[in-house]
């Protein structure tokens, strides 16, 4: 999706593509990037009906496992293996706790007391933080004005959302931070797997399968230490973990890494703008969350700010 969530390596720091030449895609790239852009925007109203039913740790691993589920398909369809290596697993145990574990057990733990709506916002947020963290850990990676400009303007849009002016006032200050923690921890991974993984020989899919393979052991190991099993199995939030597994996790996954070897990393980056968007109006027609002028406007100067800090230098 996350840029919701979802295990996402970066195109410029993941493994080089297979040499083989691809089949022409049966669906056109804009149809597959409207589809990743709402299963995505979904994905946030999906995690607040599933923790409407079950503890956050349970949200969290149900969507490992039909994540895992559809990817592990997705491998034996194509005759693709797990990675070997001691050492890349090693890098993929800690890539799955900084890409999937960490970031998708607080957006549900922090939906327990915040909206969906501003969930989604602050995903958005990922870009700035990664901007941040690149002027630091990447040497390479050197500021410009307008990108730094960028930063500042987006985390004015945050503190516009977040009603700064008015002390943050019916503001759930844990969920915020939670869900703003979950924002920062994408980048984070993002930044060490670019510095581990880069130019593997092996392929995305099954780096990427062997990556939520190793949150959901993560996740079976922490959910029964502070879980305990359900009384009942409620349909419908069973149903939206089902569906934020299966298709927020796994088939949004697959959609992405097609589009970025069709279309390029830079045009299959540009959901992240879309998801904050469908994240609101979803959490307001579905599930009739309020909404404040200051929400929409500041989700627009966040995205503003995450869209210049994307911009290259010279161009």
């Amino acid at each position: 999706m996350t840029t919701a969530a979802v295990s996402r390596v970066p195109a410029d720091s993941a493994p080089r593509p297979d040499s083989h030449p691809r089949p022409r895609p049966r669906f056109d790239w804009r149809l597959r990037f409207a589809a990743l852009s709402l299963i995505w925007g979904f994905s946030f109203l999906l995690i607040k009906v599933g923790t409407n039913g079950y503890a956050p740790f349970q949200v969290t691993l149900g969507r490992l496992v039909f994540g895992t589920a559809v990817l592990a398909a997705a491998m034996a369809v194509k005759r693709e293996r797990l990675p070997r290596g001691a050492r890349t697993w090693g890098h993929l145990t800690v890539a799955a706790f900084l890409l999937n574990a960490l970031p998708f057990s607080l957006f549900a733990y922090s939906e327990l007391t915040i909206p969906s709506t501003l969930a989604g916002i602050c995903n958005a947020t990922s870009p700035l933080w990664g901007m941040a963290l690149s002027l630091v850990a990447l040497s390479e990676d050197r500021p410009t004005r307008v990108r730094v400009a960028g930063l500042g303007l987006g985390f004015l849009g945050v503190l516009t959302v977040l009603g700064a002016w008015q002390g943050f006032h019916g503001l759930d200050a844990t969920g915020t931070v939670m869900a703003l923690l979950a924002s920062l921890s994408y980048p984070v991974g993002w930044i060490y797997v670019r510095r581990t993984l880069a130019g593997s020989s092996e392929s995305h899919l099954s780096l990427t399968g062997a990556q939520l393979l190793l949150a959901t052991v993560q996740l079976a190991v922490v959910t029964p230490v502070f879980t305990s099993v359900p009384g009942s199995f409620p349909v419908v939030p069973l149903l939206a973990i089902v569906g934020l597994g299966a298709l927020g996790t796994g088939l949004a996954v697959l959609l992405q890494y097609g589009l970025v070897a069709e279309v390029g990393p830079t045009t299959a980056q540009m959901v992240t703008y879309f998801i904050p968007v469908i994240a609101t109006a979803a959490g307001v027609v579905v599930l009739g969350e309020s909404l404040s002028w200051s929400t929409p406007v500041g989700a627009v100067v966040v995205l503003v700010g995450a869209a210049l800090t994307q911009v290259k230098r010279g161009a």
